[in-house]
């Protein structure tokens, strides 16, 4: 059996899983997690000593491992050692993803000075899509820009990994399911059956789309950075490029500035002026407030715009998966977004969906060549499954 603790880190935040996994036995053994962090030291050993309190751990030695779901390496990716390359990685795109990268760069290393010999790896959010085609990952910028790594990576890959899985077995194709579940050891395999089509909405604070055919991806909404794609809470999404040096020119605000609004003051936050939960703008919206209003159908607009263009890519599809906060919670969504899709193969249950239901349920209408799957989201497990394997085959 092996004991992995997941660290889920923010700028000022920390949540952390204790999973065992024993063969095919897979136990959540404690969470927990700490807000307004100002030290990730600090944190580290509240945590521990939450463990101890617990009768989990003794000390960190009884830890076998601990994984940590690193966002954006550039083309450092995959599941890999935290080494001083993933921490060098980390550190050199800081400022493409500065709320992840400096938490987690800052955490590995404290794990690191109290535990020098425990395995850290750290599973990256682009790993699930190091197989995507040439042409998913260019942008039309000239070739220096792109030797420079600027490039679509694609985020959220362990959610959109744990669909992959999920769905796969939901469809009953075991053959998928267990090609995905070694995807990161062996790479991709092609199985002998027809293919699996799956379109992954990965609906939260962050929110993505991604195409899957056969349990590997084939592009996601979110590219170089994870600004880009949906309307986030707070964070712009896609922009055109030549908005940002014309905000500077006409607003009289620095790049630095522009950065900092796009980050912080973008998203639905920005369209909608009221907040960023997706609560408050509904509310408000049902008020009559046409901001608010006019927040939602971007979203839904954006959302449906994606998962059209995965629909052409993958000649339809056979699983809409809804999976985050978002997507999990929201019936009103789910219907909007599937809305008029009948001829695409979507047909939602408008009744089965707005009923009180079971997590991981078909919400897929008679007639629908679509499943419509709702899956709760266990990014964690998959970083703890990872992290697991690579430990495991470091040791035989």
């Amino acid at each position: 059996m092996m004991k992995v603790l997941v660290a889920n880190l923010g700028s000022t935040s920390f949540k952390f899983r204790l999973i065992s996994i024993d063969g095919a036995e897979e136990r959540l053994l404690a969470q927990g997690g700490f807000e307004r962090v100002a030290d990730h030291g600090d944190a580290i050993d509240q945590c521990l000593a939450v463990l101890r309190e617990g009768g989990l751990i003794g000390s960190l030695d009884d830890l076998d491992a601990v994984g940590f779901k690193a966002v954006h390496g550039g083309d450092v990716s995959g599941c890999l050692l935290a080494d001083d390359r993933v921490l060098e990685a980390l550190e050199r795109y800081s400022d493409i993803a500065p709320a992840h990268n400096p938490a987690y760069a800052a955490g590995i290393r404290q794990f690191g000075a109290r535990a020098p010999a425990l395995p850290l790896v750290a599973l990256f959010e682009t790993a699930f899509f190091q197989w995507t085609s040439e042409a998913s990952r260019r942008y039309a910028v000239p070739d220096s820009w792109h030797q420079a790594g600027i490039r679509r990576y694609g985020f959220h890959g362990a959610s959109h990994k744990f669909v992959a899985e999920r769905s796969a077995e939901l469809l009953g194709r075991d053959d998928v399911a267990r090609s995905t579940r070694q995807l990161y050891l062996d790479g991709p395999a092609e199985p002998a059956g027809p293919p699996v089509r799956v379109i992954s909405c990965h609906l939260g604070g962050s929110s993505s789309i991604a195409g899957i055919r056969n349990g590997v991806a084939i592009g996601c909404s979110l590219g170089f950075s994870p600004q880009s794609g949906l309307p986030h809470n707070n964070r712009v999404g896609d922009l055109d490029s030549a908005a940002v040096p014309y905000a500077v020119r006409h607003l009289g605000i620095s790049i630095e500035q522009a950065e900092e609004q796009l980050a912080r003051e973008g998203g639905l936050l920005g369209l909608s002026g009221v907040g960023n939960d997706l609560r408050d703008i509904r509310k408000a919206a049902r008020q009559g407030d046409a901001r608010s209003r006019l927040a939602l159908d971007v979203l839904i607009q954006q959302i449906r715009h994606w998962i059209g263009a995965f629909l052409a890519e993958l000649n339809g599809c056979d699983a809409l998966v809804f999976t985050g906060g978002i997507g999990e919670n929201h019936p009103w969504l789910r219907e909007e977004v599937c809305r008029n899709l009948e001829s695409l193969g979507v047909r939602l249950n408008v009744s089965r969906n707005t009923e009180d239901f079971e997590v991981e349920t078909d919400l897929s209408d008679e007639g629908s060549a679509a499943r419509i799957y709702v899956i709760p989201a266990n990014e964690e497990l998959v970083v703890a499954r990872e992290t697991a394997r690579l430990v495991s085959s470091m040791n035989n």
